[in-house]
């Protein structure tokens, strides 16, 4: 019996065999924490790039809408910077918020009470967005589906959408004379 036994206990490990040493687990840390330092910035400018373009996918298809409404409604169908999600503003960048509506008095602003709002959307956040002098407070299109200023001029301009941070990687978002938008990258400062 005794033979039988020793058989049996020779292939059990015994409990201070079934663990990791001092040693190994400090190399294990160690590879982790390089693995680390390595890939957390490199993620964070990942998420950073798809943040951006995102932002910039949801502008351009506010624009889109704008235009589609005018084209399909046969009436102007505008695009403003909206803290509230109901009153057009003139102050601040597009980065509190916007909405799309049609311009029921073609006065670029859905004050009146005539123009339905069709889209309301919310803050960026920390990124920032604005427009030069000619979208810099509303994106209006009209029936052609061509942009046009109230005042029935060319309505063309560029947006900038950066993060938070100076010198990361934006968009610009360029409205051509035919309204419509293209999208690239752009360095911020």
């Amino acid at each position: 019996m005794q033979r039988k036994s020793a058989a049996i206990t020779i292939g059990m490990k015994t409990d201070h065999e079934n663990g990791f040493t001092l040693i190994e687990l400090m190399v294990a840390v160690a590879v982790l924490a390089v693995t680390l330092t390595i890939g957390v910035p490199s993620f964070r400018e990942t998420i950073q790039t798809n943040r951006m373009a995102t932002q910039a996918n949801e502008f351009v298809a506010a624009l889109a809408l704008a235009r589609s409404e005018a084209i399909k409604r046969g009436t102007r169908t505008t695009l403003c910077k909206s803290p509230d999600g109901s009153n057009c503003t003139n102050g601040g960048n597009w980065d509190q918020g916007w909405i799309v509506f049609v311009d029921g008095n073609n006065n670029a602003t859905a004050d009146d009470g005539t123009g339905s709002i069709l889209k309301v959307y919310s803050s960026l956040g920390s990124s920032t967005l604005s427009g030069n002098t000619n979208v810099a407070n509303y994106v209006s299109y009209i029936s052609s589906g061509f942009t046009q200023l109230i005042g029935g001029g060319i309505q063309a301009g560029t947006f900038t959408l950066c993060p938070g941070t100076s010198g990361a990687t934006g968009r610009s978002i360029v409205i051509s004379a035919t309204g419509r938008p293209t999208v690239s990258k752009v360095t911020c400062s």
